[in-house]
């Protein structure tokens, strides 16, 4: 999808960065750390032992945004002798710096996650740890969680285990540059495998059932002091990192499964025959062929987001999904359900412990589990408490909130105007088909809108803006009606 993008004035940029402090305040999102906090940084800087284990010998590579310095994965891809393919995933290993019940524990316990806005990110542990010693960053030999995936010539995964050792990556690389070398193929041969492996990976999660939805999100970015809102689709090469990680999640829950003690990222499937119906009427409305017998999964993974009408589709069916949840069990009280619906397997978070509380609890029972050994106490204590302690979270909150006064910040000035755009959701199933969510090319804006006759899915309009402020206090920064 082509990138669009909207620059600030000098006035709107003062009014969102003025906003962003204003909700950094309100969700009580610091990024200072307590003296006591940093102080056991640099404690456990100075007391870390690197595990006896070696493998400072692969070649690791880490893909990133070009300015993030918390890597949490470094990769080595291989052909094994025979066929098929030798996956080598390394995950920084938080817990060789955090001490269970000390002060950065505890400090990780209050703030869960790390939280991106545009002008900056708020840590969820300090950078003297995050952005050194405990980082994939190149040249440096850190602890880490090596995973170890063998995978047949078709890239199902024949054996995955886990154990600590000492590693070191020797190259960051960034998504842009990383496309445009295995495009032209100029990529070094591991680097070259990740199109090859992660292609199968997704030839294997369509057959499986799996939901790839690849929406282009709205991004707000800080370059050379301006604000930019935006229109980003994935580059190919995202999907296939992600796939890596996904597979690793699934060979996470399965270990945790198969020793009987764990904690998954469940999602039931969505079996309320209103709602399902609602879906296909939604794409009959909209004109896309679903023919009988094709799955919801197959139809959504041939779609095209840059398509206006698939956009609408995709937004719409995929807001009436269950969301998904945090299932704990130990001691083989194995739950009824283990799935992931969209994912179409058991899942679990473990490939981002540097900026997700989780990924360090489950880590550490993949490693347990692997070793034959039994989980460590401390994480048996939290186990129960990990839900609830994720579902005080602010990450999808701050992201969205930050988007809505991008929004508002850059359509302040044009309160009155007029702006063609597509309906993409409409309120009809809360019995409001006069309101909806309109999609609009240019700026790039998804707001609230309201109309004085029902609201028609997929339908090209022309919405007048009638509010837009940061400040509001209220629901929605930004209003529309049709005209």
């Amino acid at each position: 999808m082509r990138r669009r993008q909207m620059h600030m004035s000098r006035e709107a940029q003062d009014d969102l960065l003025k906003a962003l402090q204003q909700l950094r305040a309100e969700l009580k999102a610091s990024t200072e750390f307590p003296a006591h906090v940093l102080e056991a940084a640099e404690a456990a800087k100075a007391a870390v032992q690197l595990p006896a284990k070696d493998a400072t010998h692969l070649p690791l590579f880490t893909i990133d945004p070009p300015t993030s310095k918390d890597l949490d994965q470094a990769m080595h891809l291989e052909r094994r002798p025979g066929g098929g393919y030798r996956v080598h995933y390394a995950i920084a290993d938080v817990a060789a710096f955090v001490r269970p019940g000390g002060p950065l524990d505890a400090e990780a316990h209050d703030r869960i996650e790390t939280l991106y806005f545009p002008d900056l990110k708020v840590p969820l542990y300090p950078p003297s740890i995050s952005e050194g010693p405990a980082s994939l960053l190149p040249d440096q030999v850190v602890p880490a969680l090596l995973w170890q995936h063998d995978l047949d010539a078709d890239g199902n995964v024949t054996d995955s285990t886990v154990s600590r050792a000492k590693v070191r990556s020797l190259a960051k690389l960034n998504y842009k540059k990383v496309q445009q070398d295995i495009e032209a193929g100029t990529a070094s041969e591991s680097v070259a495998l990740l199109r090859e492996i992660g292609k199968l990976r997704e030839a294997v999660e369509a057959a499986r059932g799996g939901v790839a939805v690849n929406l282009p999100d709205q991004e707000v970015t800080l370059e050379d002091g301006s604000f930019r809102l935006s229109y980003v689709a994935a580059l190919p090469v995202e999907g296939w990192n992600e796939q890596i990680s996904l597979m690793t999640g699934m060979a996470a829950a399965r270990i945790m499964l198969d020793s009987g003690t764990g904690i998954l990222r469940t999602q039931k499937e969505q079996a309320d025959p209103d709602v399902v119906r609602r879906v296909h009427d939604i794409a009959k409305l909209l004109g896309i062929d679903w023919k009988p017998g094709v799955s919801y999964a197959a139809l959504v993974n041939s779609l095209d987001p840059a398509d206006r009408k698939h956009m609408a589709f995709l937004s719409e069916a995929t807001a009436m999904l269950l969301k998904a949840e945090y299932t704990t069990f130990r001691d083989h009280h194995i739950p009824k359900h283990t799935m992931h619906a969209a994912i179409a397997a058991p899942y679990t978070y473990c490939t981002a412990p540097l900026r997700r509380l989780i990924d360090r609890y489950t880590g550490e029972l993949c490693v347990a589990a692997c070793a034959g050994q039994a989980p460590p106490n401390w994480v048996l204590d939290a186990l129960y408490c990990l839900p609830c302690d994720m579902a005080r979270g602010k990450g999808k909150v701050a992201d969205r909130r930050a988007v809505d006064l991008a929004e508002a910040a850059v359509l302040k000035n044009r309160v009155n105007e007029v702006f063609g755009g597509m309906v993409i959701n409409t309120d009809a199933e809360i019995d409001e088909p006069k309101k909806g969510t309109v999609h609009l090319a240019e700026p790039a804006v998804m707001g609230r809108i309201t109309s004085g006759v029902e609201l028609d899915l997929g339908a090209s309009v022309q919405a007048k803006l009638t509010r837009a402020d940061p400040f509001f206090t209220g629901q929605h920064k930004i209003l529309f009606n049709t005209v």
